[in-house]
Parts: C-alpha cells; structure tokens; sequence
C-alpha cells in the first residue's frame, strides 16, 4: 500500500521542522491517511497528536535537512556550480557557529542570494520526492491526493 500526499504538504512538513528555532520541531506523516502532524513545544487541545507517532508502522517522522544531504554540502555544492570564485569564500564561513547567516551575507554581496534560494527549492524537493519513493508515498501534484 502507497500513502498520497501533496508535494506542497510535504515540503511544508520539512519547513516546519527544520524551522525550529531552538526548539524540537517535528513532523510526522500519519501512513493511512496521509495527514501530517506537526509536533513543537505546545499542543493543539482540540486536536491533540496521537500518542503513538513512535510507532513506525503507523507514523513516518519527516526526515531533517542533514539527514537529507541539505546542509553544508549544498551550499558548497551550490559554490561549486554556481559561484566557483567564492568557494574558498564560502568554505570558510562553514568553520564556525552562525555559518548560515554569513554564507547568505556573502551571497547578497555577491547578488547570488536569489539563486541560492532557488537551488535549495529545487535540492529539497528532488530529496523529499527520493525519500517519498524510498518510503512507499506517493507524490501528488495538485489537487487533493
């Protein structure tokens, strides 16, 4: 059996969790009906989580941004192809904390931020459609699924 999902549904699941900001954000995709539940620091009263989202036969969490591929490796791929005279540039804002805030700073300097958000877009959704496949979810384009 295949779950359909949304592409769009998808990509927000990955967004919420990677947005955590501090704090453990979770997205978990229920594998019958194919409603994302996404888990933070408060609760929904009305509609609380399920207890069991450990259950893997039940519950597929949303993998994070690293175990993806989509961290430092893309942004020094995405040097690569398209900036290859700041790579050495962008190598080195990856050698300490708060690396994400100079790489984009030096992209705006360099009038490649746009590019950059684009080649993550393209990066993440070709990674959650190959961990879709791998996992037995069907992508849907449009529409309800």
């Amino acid at each position: 059996m295949t779950t359909p999902v949304r592409l769009t549904e998808l990509i927000d699941a990955f967004q919420w969790a990677r947005a955590g900001g501090g704090v453990e954000n979770e997205a978990h995709l229920d594998l019958q009906s194919g409603r994302f539940w996404l888990i933070g620091d408060w609760e929904d009263e009305e509609d609380p989580a399920p207890g069991n989202l450990g259950d893997a036969s039940l519950y597929l969490q949303v993998p994070s941004q690293s175990e993806l591929g989509l961290g430092r490796h893309l942004a020094l791929r995405f040097a690569q192809e398209q900036a290859p005279q700041l790579e050495e540039q962008v190598r080195r804002c990856f050698e300490k904390k708060g690396a994400y805030g100079r790489f984009k700073n030096l992209l705006d300097d360099h009038g490649l931020l746009q590019a950059w958000y684009d080649y993550e877009a393209a990066a993440i959704e070709q990674a959650l459609r190959e961990w879709a496949a791998d996992n037995g979810i069907t992508i849907v384009e449009g529409g309800a699924p």
